[in-house]
């Protein structure tokens, strides 16, 4: 959907302006437009509302299998997090508590010798979340060990 539309206006018995910033509102009418033009292409209505003709058949398909419930935006991405299992979570803090001085890079490399393929950038980001980096996780093991 293109970004910098402006809004549609409609008027009639009523006045409607719908905004592109509404995903529901905005591939609905885009459908009606579609549905009500008989001299326009597909092509030039859907490029008006910022998408291909591709995916403008893919809302339409989804419009007529799931009503306006199938126009809504979902989430991109992947939905779990399918390298940093928590299991492997477990293992990155196991191994920060039994060699603090190991950079992100061995605990990486002991990670991946162990079966777990696993980048220094995921270990890094497990060891901010626990919070252990090195500058004040080992200053407090140190003081730790002084006061005892």
């Amino acid at each position: 959907m293109k970004k910098d539309a402006l809004p549609k206006l409609f008027e009639g018995a009523i006045s409607l302006n719908v905004s592109p910033q509404d995903p529901v509102a905005w591939k609905l009418t885009m459908l009606f437009e579609a549905a009500n033009s008989k001299d326009s292409k597909i092509q030039e209505i859907a490029h008006n509302y910022g998408y291909t003709r591709e995916h403008f058949y893919v809302i339409k398909r989804a419009y007529e299998e799931q009503g306006s419930k199938g126009l809504e935006d979902h989430p991109q991405g992947p939905k779990t997090n399918y390298r940093r299992t928590t299991e492997v979570q477990k293992q990155i803090i196991r191994h920060r508590f039994l060699d603090p001085e190991a950079s992100c890079d061995v605990i990486a490399q002991k990670m991946r010798q162990s079966g777990n393929n696993i980048s220094q950038r995921s270990v890094e980001r497990t060891i901010n979340e626990y919070g252990l980096q090195k500058k004040g996780y080992i200053k407090q093991l140190r003081q730790n060990q002084k006061l005892k």
